[in-house]
């Protein structure tokens, strides 16, 4: 790659050799190998399925380091780089989205023409659902206020109110959090369980996936406030914040359907 005083002469991305994604792919394998191992019961399996997630959980960090690096001091993702970010990211969200409608599609499958083996009714009988009254609209109610709330963050980058985007962007981390917190509280109290029936699978994959996405987008947002601090974003290049925003719309609108759907409808 030619360079002249430290910048590249020409506007596209080549990769530098980099030992990350080599290291993240095998620590990937390595943590689903050591979750069977524990879920088995095998020996020393939590001790290998904590090694495996501390490897990942480093690996990434460095990796995304880089990625910060080479944005932020290096100057190397032009706006022809920011096109195959923007696209690489929509592929991510769009493969995301397939991942929930496995689930929806089981969820339908077994609500809509419910079998002999569940008492031919939906929800199966025995189940206590939960009263969509309390914790489940609520939980909506702050998912949807996050949305408006980081919606005004990118709203407020644009323009170069960075006070304003620090505000909206900390409460949207609280609600996130607040979300996160009211979850393991409704988790806390079902009166079911992952094993009863296809009810129970389908609740507990659908919104622990959705729980563990919530978790996901909130640390990518929380890195968005650390780098909003250090003054890494301007209104003109932040699409690391707008990539935490994209990704943040569709936690909300996952959780929408599944409120809609699995809440309200399926019970």
């Amino acid at each position: 790659m030619k360079q002249f005083q430290g910048k590249t002469t020409h506007p596209f991305h080549l990769v530098t050799p980099s030992p990350w994604p080599l290291l993240t792919a095998s620590f990937v394998f390595s943590l689903v190998v050591s979750a069977v191992s524990f879920f088995r019961g095998y020996l020393y399996g939590f001790t290998m399925l904590y090694f495996s997630y501390y490897c990942l959980y480093n690996c990434c960090s460095y990796w995304w380091r880089d990625v910060v690096r080479e944005s932020t001091f290096e100057g190397n993702h032009t706006s022809k780089v920011e096109i195959g970010l923007r696209m690489g990211v929509l592929l991510f969200i769009v493969s995301e989205v397939m991942f929930f409608f496995g689930f929806f599609w089981a969820f339908f499958h077994s609500s809509i023409s419910p079998t002999l083996e569940i008492g031919s009714i939906w929800p199966p009988k025995g189940i206590l659902v939960f009263d969509i009254e309390y914790l489940p609209i609520l939980n909506t109610l702050i998912l949807i206020s996050s949305g408006v709330s980081i919606t005004w963050c990118h709203h407020a980058i644009v323009f170069g109110n960075y006070l304003q985007s620090f505000t909206s962007l900390l409460s949207t981390i609280c609600m996130a959090i607040l979300f996160t917190g009211f979850q393991y509280i409704e988790y806390l109290h079902a009166d079911f369980t992952i094993s009863d029936s296809i009810f129970g699978s389908t609740f507990f994959l659908s919104t622990g996936f959705h729980g563990c996405h919530v978790i996901i987008g909130t640390i990518f947002l929380i890195v968005c406030l650390v780098r909003l601090i250090k003054s890494h974003y301007t209104s003109e290049h932040h699409f690391g914040l707008e990539a935490g925003i994209w990704y943040w719309h569709f936690v909300d609108v996952v959780w929408l359907i599944l409120f809609l759907f699995i809440y309200w409808w399926g019970g």
